[in-house]
């Protein structure tokens, strides 16, 4: 008879690593940075349905359980402006496998973890408006840290778009010395967000950093506050600009092509992805950043 090999991945939560209070804190904000974001989506979608009529879209939220461990909230809107947007938020606890434990940093010898974050994907109904990932996190294993960041894939490039993005994105780098450094975020953006097998970037970029750990947990967590705080101010500010643009047929086959490419990029290279799935996590809220619709030639 064979034996069951199958690894024990669960904890009790006062097994996880890490400081509980800390943790609690940032799962805290993570929870009410959704909350604050999916507020203003509603409020867009509002403004659109005042002025062309429909229903404006709302989000719906859907609790999820992780058996070895905590679990998260699916927060999903299907709009008139957010063709479809996924808002989670997840706390999540346990053990890593042992075929994954060795890539993380301060779990080789020690395989337990505590993880929370949001994360955000919105794809657009009007070509004109980008589309848009954001997420920032903590994770705490032998050491605790954050990561996270803000990226935008236009659909019809915009400079002056991008050129708000970047801007928005390097002041909030600029307010945290020492710890927000833009031209090393953007430059790993880049080299992260890229499609190797097409040669070419997914989007425009913004900034992405992981494995954050000045030595100062509060300046690194005010730090990973204000990534949400300016993400919330200028992706509303970009929607309002192009929500109401004129777009035709070929717009939009071009939307779907390039949302293609997105599929691709989360599929094969995207580690929030490998983490999810590796970790057990909820699928639909894994894959909740795959766009509605989506071509290819």
């Amino acid at each position: 008879m064979s034996q069951n090999t199958t690894p024990d991945t669960s904890l009790a939560r006062d097994q996880a690593p890490g400081d509980p209070a800390k943790q609690a804190k940032a799962a805290a904000w993570f929870r009410d940075l959704r909350d604050q974001i999916t507020a203003q989506f509603e409020a867009i979608e509002r403004e659109w349905a005042k002025r062309h009529g429909g229903t404006p879209g709302t989000f719906t939220f859907s609790p999820w359980d992780r058996p070895d461990g905590g679990g998260g909230v699916i927060g999903k809107m299907n709009g008139q402006v957010f063709e479809k947007v996924g808002v989670n938020v997840s706390e999540v606890w346990g053990k890593f496998k042992p075929e994954f434990a060795g890539s993380i940093r301060g779990a080789d010898q020690d395989p337990r973890f505590w993880a929370s974050g949001v994360s955000l994907v919105a794809h657009m109904a009007n070509p004109k408006v980008p589309a848009v990932h954001m997420n920032t996190r903590m994770l705490s294993t032998t050491k605790t840290w954050f990561g996270g960041g803000a990226d935008l894939t236009p659909m019809v490039p915009n400079d002056q778009d991008t050129a708000a993005f970047h801007t928005a994105l390097q002041e909030c780098c600029e307010r945290h010395p020492g710890v927000g450094d833009y031209p090393a975020f953007r430059d790993w953006c880049d080299r992260y967000f890229y499609l190797p097998h097409r040669k070419e970037p997914r989007g425009v970029g913004g900034i992405f950093y992981d494995a954050l750990e000045s030595g100062s947990w509060e300046a690194d967590f005010d730090f990973t506050q204000d990534v949400g705080k300016t993400f919330k101010a200028i992706y509303p500010q970009l929607v309002r600009q192009h929500m109401f643009d004129d777009f035709d047929d070929a717009d939009r086959q071009h939307q779907l092509e390039r949302r293609g490419r997105y599929v691709e990029f989360n599929l094969i290279h995207d580690r929030g992805t490998l983490f999810g799935l590796k970790t057990d996590g909820n699928v639909d809220a894994i894959l909740m950043s795959m766009p509605p619709v989506a071509a290819w030639k």
